[in-house]
């Protein structure tokens, strides 16, 4: 065989390797959408599993029946954080909307209104907005199809991802036993190692973050109470599910917090007071709370962490970046174990001790 034929190979396979690796990238983005579902019913189940191992365990009845408990558990909570912000702001805007004719009639009487309304013809504008009121209906008529159709599609959505998490939980772990019984030898004690130190991990991580969350939404709702700021409900519910996302959500959520106390409390106290208790919280938090209930979980390294929150952010939006740890601690640990098993092939075998 000439030097000329095996290049000629050589060139060919690789053409053949780029095209099939094209083809691929190009079949993921076209089924981006169905990956990205199944992606996150793999977390979700992975997250919930605990929970379902507890209620099998404890319980001793069948599989899925600790799956549909734990589902009843999940609802029951999404409800009671309904009930806690529903009603106050229904009754919010309500007071609102009776409050806005005494707000308009004591507007009208103020002096640089009416200079407004000579100078720019406030009112005239309102007038002719509101005959050209019935031409804009079609529009809204379309913008509320959109809305419809887009709830619709999330609903179908949400209940593909149910569907795929009760299926993971029930089947999951005979499936993962299976696979990795097709290894073999060490192979498979190296992917069942990894396997379950990346189980324990985002159980860890996703049973710590809503502890966290908890107690981030019960400080604030206490605070609020105590000082009288309307809406305490809901901004501790706000606090919660932003405090979810590392890093920066407990400061955005802390800004919008302080912003609602200055302009519906007693300024400029009551944001002062909540800025002293909320950073007074964030170093107990982060000095006592998050190493007590972090300390079973890996420590993603923080460079680590702010690429996978961008990837993240930009591939899912705010779902990336709450699913942004626990692959980034994913990708840690399986780069660790790559790196041992790098340095044991590298290094070389005791020599035999020499006979005398």
């Amino acid at each position: 065989m000439t030097a000329t034929s095996v290049s000629v190979r050589l060139i060919a396979k690789i053409f053949f390797v780029v095209v099939g690796l094209a083809a691929l990238c190009y079949l993921v983005y076209l089924a981006r959408t169905a990956l990205g579902l199944v992606l996150i019913a793999a977390f979700l189940a992975v997250a919930l599993g605990p929970a379902v191992d507890f209620f099998e365990g404890r319980g001793r009845i069948p599989r899925w029946v600790a799956i549909l408990v734990v589902y009843v558990i999940v609802a029951l909570l999404v409800v009671l954080v309904g009930l806690l912000v529903v009603p106050p702001i229904a009754t919010g805007v309500r007071e609102l909307a009776v409050d806005v004719p005494d707000q308009l009639s004591r507007l009208q009487r103020t002096g640089w209104i009416r200079d407004l309304n000579d100078r720019y013809d406030v009112v005239d504008s309102l007038k002719q907005s509101a005959k050209e009121l019935p031409t804009q209906l079609g529009s809204a008529a379309g913008t509320l199809q959109s809305i419809t159709f887009g709830a619709f599609s999330a609903f179908v959505q949400l209940i593909t991802v149910l569907t795929l998490v009760f299926l993971m939980l029930l089947d999951g772990p005979r499936l993962v036993t299976w696979a990795l019984d097709q290894l073999g030898g060490e192979r498979q004690l190296r992917a069942r190692r990894i396997a379950e130190e990346i189980y324990r991990v985002i159980s860890g991580y996703v049973l710590g973050n809503l502890l966290i969350s908890v107690a981030a939404g019960s400080v604030t709702y206490l605070t609020l109470s105590l000082l009288g700021v309307p809406f305490a409900a809901p901004l501790a519910v706000l606090m919660a599910f932003l405090d979810l996302i590392p890093m920066v959500g407990a400061s955005i959520a802390g800004g919008l917090i302080t912003i609602a106390a200055a302009a519906l409390g007693d300024f400029p106290w009551d944001p002062v007071i909540w800025l002293i208790v909320l950073t007074a919280y964030q170093g107990v938090e982060n000095n006592l709370l998050q190493p007590v209930i972090y300390r079973r979980t890996i420590s993603v390294h923080p460079l680590l962490t702010i690429i996978a929150v961008l990837i993240g952010a930009s591939l899912l939006g705010v779902l990336g970046v709450l699913l942004a740890i626990p692959v980034a601690a994913m990708v840690q640990i399986v780069g660790k174990d790559l790196w041992r098993g790098a340095r044991t092939r590298k290094r070389p075998a005791n020599p035999a001790p020499a006979t005398s």
